[in-house]
């Protein structure tokens, strides 16, 4: 169960990233709220990423924690769900 001061999430996505897909759906099944920015579109989002030393999409940023890839259990654990 998510607890009710969920931290910030931000989902970099590129558009034919399957991941990327089942990274949305995992979230919205548990019900997470997140905001979606194409990495791919977005000049800021490269930036950032860039900044990370980050060159794949799924990266989930979960507060001040970077996710690459898509990763149930560290998701999960970072959220607070079981």
């Amino acid at each position: 169960m998510r607890s009710s001061r969920q931290p910030k999430v931000i989902l970099f996505t590129g558009a034919s990233c399957p991941w990327c897909t089942a990274a949305k759906q995992y979230l919205r099944q548990k019900r997470i709220r997140f905001q979606e920015i194409d990495a791919t579109r977005d000049p800021r989002a490269q930036r950032e990423m860039k900044r990370r030393h980050i060159r794949g999409v799924p990266v989930l940023l979960i507060g001040n924690q970077a996710i690459v890839g898509f990763d149930k259990a560290k998701i999960d654990r970072l959220l607070g769900l079981k």
